[in-house]
This record gives structure tokens, sequence and C-alpha cells, in this order.
């Protein structure tokens, strides 16, 4: 016979006296790290120019900050948190279990020792039970009651004198039938405060109870328990209050009821039940006082299973969550949350019930919520991240080290990530006192052929980003971007629901194959991309939202992959409205090319074997997503202004650019026009690069900076129009100076004709996409070949004029003696003998192999050689003055088989 199980009642008076030993006595140091790495962080000042010792710094940072934790007192945690409730300054008191936990830890074992088993299995009863401890022993208040409280507390505080003088009186007059007065209050009208527990996280007692569960694993034998489940939120009703007590007055005795209000619904209250009425049989009608009754902010939620916790051919799941008190506003959509709460069910209203019969809801009673990915606003930079940017502050390389921590799984696209880091930090919004607003968030537009990681990038920005919202072109409507008009499920009346530009609200909205979208879809864009605000005008509703966000768009081709053979026009099938809009686009290709392709593959199968991106050159220097996003949260802080010199220094360039654009609109179509919204987008780049550097001022290299940025994105979009040209940067930097002789952009105002200033052709050629090495390697290059000099102290460029007397002082190598008298253009043979081995080598064996044909062969050949390794458009461009080609037939007799040289000056 089996024995009949027995389970000993819970004594919950006895841990009632425990909670209120844990609120009295329990005491926590104040973490100081946090304080310590806020405080040194904001002294912090990145440049390339700073020499400070940043190893001495933190130093005293770790000194301060174990001095503080040294000299700091233990503080009663949660009697100081009453006493601010006390005071009206608190409203939530907050039980971390985990405290719990250490003390009962310290108690000697008993019958009580599984306490927190018993809170996690019945949590809503232990809510009671803490709330009438926390009654027991809260302090009085240290200020006086004044008409800015609520209207409660004076209600509360004219009871309670009323309450004192009925009491002094029935004291005063033994013989009174009045008494004393009863304690009619129920215990929630007087709580000032809403309690809630906090979990047991992995420092606790148990490291599985910490551990987030999906929504389709919570179950029936969860009921009443506490629970943590991680979600998406898909789904943010409105702020409603809903009645915790109701207070009713008497017409006839003149009492006070009150009705607490446990479930959904209610049935109100219409004859007095006091003694008065009761004994005199006058049933007096009850009145609802709406001032005395208590209400408490209520939010329902809706979340969704994460992607990767849904099983294969499922769909996900959604709970319910219902938010009181001070969890209300933590949420928005969208948000990956884990979220604590009670499990408890709800039976169905109204017609459901009807048809549910025996079926109950359930719903998530929300105890403590978890934010994974935290507001810019909201983020601390901790000790570790501080410690790391710190240690490269010197290096002056931090744009490059974070800009690298931009997707490093992906290869290359070194530009394209560094417009992306620029993207995160944004520039500075302008707000005139007219009401008129100037956007500062950068819109990027990502165009190329499939397969070059667009995607990629947009989900990782979208992963870095605290409030990133990724769509696809395709899938996303113009409503659905926007926002639409529904009836909300709750209230039942007729609501705006925000779409993804919405929900991206301070924040990146990634668009993929934006190209896909549907005309009357992308129009509705136009709006977001510069005044940052959607328009709404249905169902009777007409208002404005904010979508003060940046746009990351990804669009292919129109026929799939990049035709090089017709415009960038052609190829990309965007109305110009919305491409200017955009204030930097870049052109992807995939173009096959052997050390690219190597490099790429190599890049890739180490990312497969290792699980990693390799390491780089410079001791690894990359950022964790965590580390970006808490130095661009400290970067976001800063507003930098723009001096008299750098603007001037702007407005220069931006005429500059204009007046290219006018030269170059005669010879080829333009695919995107320079136009004041381009010299806004320098300005925002401008001040993201400044906010980087942690600046309060944008300087003349930041500047030039965001012209190479949008210099390098244009030139994108020519990448092979001009189809077989020289890819040699020291080529491009010399036809590019060649250009400011000719059209005299470059050259000095006080000097004589040809010479080039040379700090004004460094801002062209940086303002092209090439670097300070680059330049410097041209021209000492090229001047080594006595193609230009440098005079003036290295601060003017003068080309050289030079005949066939002094080609001989020219050949950089002993093998060329045939050449000394043989009629070619100074400016070709800078190019045939540039440090070259394969133009050398080619010309040597030429020569070598044809020493007795004579100086008019040796011509042919070279001719012949220029064909075959240069363009033909740079030929023409570099041929030598007619006379050269015009040798006398008795000095250089023709032999048989070679063609004249008006032939051989034609394009093969």
């Amino acid at each position: 016979m089996a024995l009949l199980q027995y389970r000993a009642p819970v004594k919950y008076a006895v841990q009632q006296e425990i909670f209120k030993d844990f609120l009295e006595t329990f005491k926590s140091f104040e973490s100081a790290s946090e304080t310590a790495a806020t405080e040194a962080i904001e002294g912090l000042h990145i440049d390339g120019d700073d020499t400070s010792d940043e190893f001495d710094f933190m130093d005293d940072v770790d000194g301060q900050r174990t001095r503080t934790t040294r000299l700091k007192e233990p503080k009663l945690k949660y009697m100081q948190m009453l006493q601010e409730v006390a005071d009206r300054t608190r409203s939530n008191i907050l039980i971390e279990l985990d405290d719990l936990d250490t003390y009962v830890k310290s108690l000697p074992d008993g019958p009580d020792s599984n306490i927190l088993d018993n809170i996690e299995g019945n949590a809503k009863r232990y809510i009671d039970v803490f709330s009438d401890a926390v009654d027991e022993i809260m302090p009085k208040e240290t200020r006086e009651v004044s008409f800015k409280d609520d209207v409660l507390d004076i209600i509360m505080s004219q009871r309670e004198r009323r309450n004192e003088t009925m009491t002094l009186a029935a004291e005063a007059d033994p013989d009174s039938e009045a008494g004393m007065p009863p304690s009619i209050f129920p215990p929630e009208l007087t709580r000032r405060y809403t309690l809630n527990f906090k979990p047991l996280t992995a420092s606790g007692s148990s490291t599985d109870r910490s551990k987030a569960m999906a929504v389709r694993h919570v179950r029936g034998e969860h009921l009443g328990h506490l629970i943590t489940v991680r979600g998406i939120t898909t789904r943010v009703s409105d702020v409603k209050p809903t009645v915790k007590i109701n207070a009713y007055s008497c017409d006839r005795c003149g009492s006070e009821v009150f009705q607490p209000v446990v479930t959904k619904q209610f049935a109100p209250l219409f004859e007095c039940p006091s003694a008065e009425c009761t004994q005199n049989n006058t049933k007096g009608q009850l009145f609802l006082s709406t001032r005395a009754s208590k209400f408490v902010p209520f939010q329902e939620i809706k979340i969704q299973e994460m992607a990767d916790q849904v099983p294969v051919g499922h769909i996900p799941r959604t709970l319910t969550v219902h938010c009181n008190g001070s969890l209300v506003r933590q949420v928005n959509p969208g948000d990956v949350v884990d979220i604590a709460g009670i499990f408890l069910p709800i039976p169905y209203t109204g017609f459901r019930a009807i048809k549910a019969g025996l079926l109950t809801d359930t719903y998530l009673e929300a105890q403590h919520i978890t934010q994974h990915k935290k507001a810019y606003e909201n983020l601390v930079m901790d000790s570790r991240t501080l410690q790391k940017i710190t240690q490269h502050q010197s290096s002056g390389n931090m744009y490059e080290y974070l800009s690298r921590s931009i997707a490093p799984e992906i290869y290359g696209h070194l530009d394209v990530k560094k417009a992306l880091l620029l993207l995160l930090i944004g520039g500075v919004t302008k707000e005139m006192g007219d009401g008129m607003r100037i956007r500062g968030d950068i819109n990027i537009c990502l165009m190329g052929d499939p397969g070059v990681a667009k995607s990629q990038l947009l989900k990782y920005i979208t992963k870095v980003a605290p409030r990133g919202v990724y769509t696809t072109g395709r899938g996303s409507s113009g409503v659905g971007l926007t926002a639409a008009v529904m009836r909300d499920p709750v209230t039942d009346e007729m609501v705006l629901e925000g779409g993804a530009l919405v929900l991206a609200d301070n924040g990146v909205c990634c668009i993929d194959e934006f190209d896909k979208m549907d005309d009357g879809d992308r129009t509705a864009i136009h709006e977001v991309m510069e005044q940052q605000t959607i328009s709404i005008s249905k169902a009777g509703i007409s208002t404005t939202l904010n979508a003060r966000t940046s746009i990351l768009a990804a669009a292919n081709p129109l026929y799939g992959r990049y035709n090089p053979r017709i415009s960038p026009v052609e190829n990309i099938n965007l109305p110009a409205a919305l491409l200017s809009r955009f204030d930097v686009l870049f052109l992807m290709l995939d173009t096959p090319s052997r050390d690219a392709d190597e490099e790429l593959a190599n890049h890739v199968a180490y990312v497969h074997m290792h699980n990693k991106h390799p390491e780089t050159d410079d001791n690894n220097v990359v950022f964790t997503p965590h580390e970006v996003r808490q130095y661009i949260a400290k970067a976001r802080t800063f507003r930098p202004n723009v001096p008299k010199r750098v603007s001037e220094y702007m407005v220069g360039s931006y005429v500059r650019l204009r007046q290219e654009q006018k030269r170059d609109e005669a010879n080829k179509k333009q695919f995107s026009h320079t136009s004041p919204r381009t010299l806004l987008g320098i300005l925002r780049l401008s001040q993201a690069l400044a906010r980087l550097r942690f600046s309060e001022d944008v300087i003349t290299e930041d500047v030039d900076e965001a012209l190479r940025l949008t210099a390098v994105s244009k030139a994108s979009l020519y990448h092979d129009s001009q189809g077989g040209e020289d890819q040699s940067p020291m080529s491009k930097i010399y036809n590019l100076i060649r250009g400011m002789r000719e059209s005299g952009a470059a050259a000095v105002e006080d000097g004589n004709e040809g010479e080039l200033s040379v700090r004004r052709v460094r801002e062209r050629v940086l303002a092209k996409g090439f670097t300070d090495d680059q330049l410097s390697q041209t021209i000492e290059e090229y001047a080594k070949l006595n193609v230009w000099q440098i005079i003036s102290n290295g601060t003017r460029l003068v080309f050289v004029e030079i005949d066939d007397d002094e080609i001989m002082s020219m050949m950089p190598h002993p093998a060329c003696p045939a050449l000394a008298h043989h009629p070619v253009h100074p400016v070709l043979l800078a190019h045939l003998l540039r440090p070259s081995d394969l133009v050398l080598s080619l010309l040597v064996l030429v020569l070598a192999l044809a020493p007795a044909l004579g100086r008019v062969l040796v011509h042919v050949h070279v001719l012949r050689l220029v064909h075959a390794l240069l363009p033909a458009h740079q030929v023409q461009s570099l041929r030598a003055p007619a006379e050269y080609y015009n040798p006398q037939p008795s000095t250089y007799p023709m032999p048989p088989g070679v063609a004249p040289f008006d032939e051989l000056g034609q394009d093969p």
C-alpha cells in the first residue's frame, strides 16, 4: 500500500519576516566602474597628432577606480529605495532574486531554505507577500504634501487627518458612540509603487534559470511560474489607464466604499454596504468617484519568437505580454528583448467566451525587460572598451580600424565600409528658428553585380545599429514602408500602424533589392529621404510622423549584371530625383582579376576554415560590434561646427566641382550631377568625420576625406565606361596633372606660365580618390625622368621642355644606347621607361634583335610595342610632334616590307 503524500503548507508569515529582515539589512557596494569610465571618456580626445601618454592616463583611471571602490561604504540598498518611494521620487521597487539568493545563503538552513524555488513557482502570491512586508517597514516621508503632488496623495492625506481627528475625539470622550474609525483603505490603494521581481542570472544559484526560452517552449506546466521569454516585438499598443481600485461615495451616509479590481471585467457596486445604511435599511446609492480611484498605466505587447528558434516547416508563434506601471514605454516594435514575467491564464470575454467553451487564453505579466541592443543615448562605454580605444589613440588610425571592423569577414570594399561607418555616426541635424529642418542623417546607395556582398553589408549594419530595420523592395509596399491605418484589436479604434521607416526612427533602414520596388511605392520614400517626415491623410486621420532615419539601399543592375558597354543611366533603372537624395552612390562590380580573385578566395577559405576573419597586418586591430556601437554612441554626443576657414575651403571645392561638371557635360553623359545636395552631403560626411575624432570643429582634412569619398563613389560609376583605360594610379595622376596644366586649374597666380601650385594639385588629386603616398610617388618618379621639376622649396611644379639632344640623359638603363638618336617624344619615353620590368625587358629585346636594321626599323618596332602595351587613345595623346615622323628619305632608307609611318600611326 502506497503512502499518502504529505505536503507541508508554506508558512507565509515566517517568510514575510525573512523578507522584512532582508529589506532592512541587505547591503551592497555601489559599482563605480561605469561612473569612472564615463568620467574618463569625457576627457578623451582622439586625434592623429595627439601624443599624450595613454598608458599613464589609464593607470590614473584604474587607480581612481580602486580608490573609489575602497572608500565607498556599503549601503542599505532596499531601505534607500523605500525612502525614495516614500518621498515620491520613485515609483517602482525591483527585487533582484540574486540579492535574495545571496542573503538566503548566509542564513542557517531551515524549513525555508528553498524560498527561491517557491518564489519562482508561485510568483503572483509572493508579490503580495513582499508588498505586505514593504508596507510594514515603509519609512516616513521627509517632505510635506503640496499641490503639485498626485491627487490621490492629497485625498489620502485628508483621509488620514480625518481619521486622526476622529481617533482623538474617541479617546477624549470614551462614552461617544462614534468609537474608533475603521481602517477601510485596501492595501493596493495606499501603495505608491509597483513591486517586480528580477529573475536569477548566471551569477545566481543556478545558471539554467537565467536561460531565456523560446515562445513555443512555454507550456502549461509554467502557469504561475516566473519565466523568461526571448522574442522580437511585433506590436506595441498605446498606453491606456487600467483601474485597480474603484472608489464609491454613498449619497445617504457619506461613506466611502472601495472595490479592488483583479479581473479583466467587473460589475460595479450600486448599494452601500456600510453599517449605517445596513442598520437603517436605507440602501443608499453609490456613485463612482473617479478622482479617488486608482489607475495604473497599461500596455499590451506582442512578441514573436526569433527566426533561429523556429523549427523547419513551422511558422513563428506569438505571445501576449501585459506591462503595468513603470514597465510601459520600454519596448518599441522591432526590438529584440528578454521579458521575465509570470505566465498566467485569462478567460475569454464577450462572444469569444461562448465559442471558446473550456479554453482559456494565456498572457505573460511582465516583471523585468532586458533590451538586447540599447539605444545610443543609453549606452555607457565600459572600462574594457575605453582601454582598447585609448591604447590605439595615438596611432591616428581609428578611422581605418573602425572601418575595417565593419563586416571584417567580407573581403575588400574598404571605401564602402568607410562610408557605412560614417552613415552610422551621421552628421548634425540643424533646426532653424522658423521650424526649417536640415537633415544630418546620411543616405547611401550600393549598386552592382550579384554576389558582391551587398546584402551581407546591409545585414551587418542592422546588427550594429541600435535601431536597424531590414526589408526588401519586392516584399515591401509603400504602405508597409511608411504607415497604414488599421483597427486596434484592444481598443477597437482606428490607429496608425508605423511601417519600416517609422520603426527605424533615429536608426538605419536597410532596403535590399531597391530596384525591384514599384514606382508608386518608391515615390513614398522621397519625402522621408529629405524632409524625414511621413505625411498621412487617410480614414479621417491627418498627421505627420517622424522618420528620422538613414536610408541604406542596395540595387542590382537592370539586366542582372552590369553592362560596361552602356551608360550607368541605362544600367541602373532609378529616377534622378531619387538618386540625388543619396549622399554617396557606390558601384560594386565583379570584374575578373587574377590577384584580386586569388586574395578573395584565400579570404573566403580562411573564414570557412577558422570561423573568423583573417588577421590583419597591424596586430589585428578589429573592434567587435558591441565596441563599435559604444564608440559610435560616444561620437554621436558631439555636435561639430564648421569654422570660417573650413567653410571657405568647402565653398571653393564645391565651385570647382561645378566647373568640372560643366566641362565634362560636353564629352560624356552624366549619371550624377553636382547639385546643392552634393554640398550638403559633403558637409554631413565632414561632420561625421569630426565626430569620429571626438572633436567639436570640422577641419580641412575632414573636408578632403569627404571629397575623396564622393569622388571615389562617382569614379566607380564610370569604372569601365572608357574601356581598356590604364588602371595604374601613377598614370592616372600624371594625366590629371597634365590636364591641370592644359586647363590652368592649378596654375600659380604670380608665377610664370606653366607653373602649378603643389598645394592645389594635391587638393585636386586627393579629391579624385588618390592618396598622399601615390601622389608623392608619382611626383618623384616623373621628376627623375625630367618630365617636370619641383621648385620654390617644393611648392611649385613646372613641366620640362626637352629636345632630341637631351633624350640621352633620360635613359635609366645602359642597354638602351640605340635610342640615343631615336626621335621618340620624352613623354612617350617616360611612359615606356617607368620601373616596369615587362616593358623595359621587351624594349631591350627589340633593340637587341634588330641593331643592324637601323634607326627606322627600331622606330617601327617601338611604335608597334607601344600599340601592344598602351591603349589607342593614350597612344594618340602621347604621339610626338609631326616633325619627328617625317625623316629624310636619303638619310633613313625604308627597308622592304615596312609600312610608312602614316600607316603605323593609325590604330591597329
